[in-house]
């Protein structure tokens, strides 16, 4: 599976290390992942979702209306 955020779309990002000496090798920098089963209950059931930590804390508060609605619409694979 890619390391992406189901809900937000959020990925990997590209940058550098930079050693004492200011050596510059590339890195990548890992979004924070969670895979969680979330009650969505537009759905009445349990979906299991990879998202991101922000991802989670946004749904936490707003509710779970948009993912039941990405679901509907078939924009998150879920099982």
């Amino acid at each position: 599976m890619a390391r992406k955020c189901q809900v937000s779309g959020i990925g990997p990002r590209y940058g550098s290390s930079i050693s004492h000496a200011h050596n510059k090798t590339k890195r990548r920098f890992l979004p924070n992942l969670q895979k969680k089963k979330i009650w969505v209950q537009e759905l009445n059931r349990e979906v299991t979702v990879k998202l991101s930590a922000k991802a989670l804390k946004t749904i936490s508060k707003n509710g779970t209306a948009d993912l039941a609605k990405m679901i509907s619409e078939k924009k998150i694979k879920v099982n």
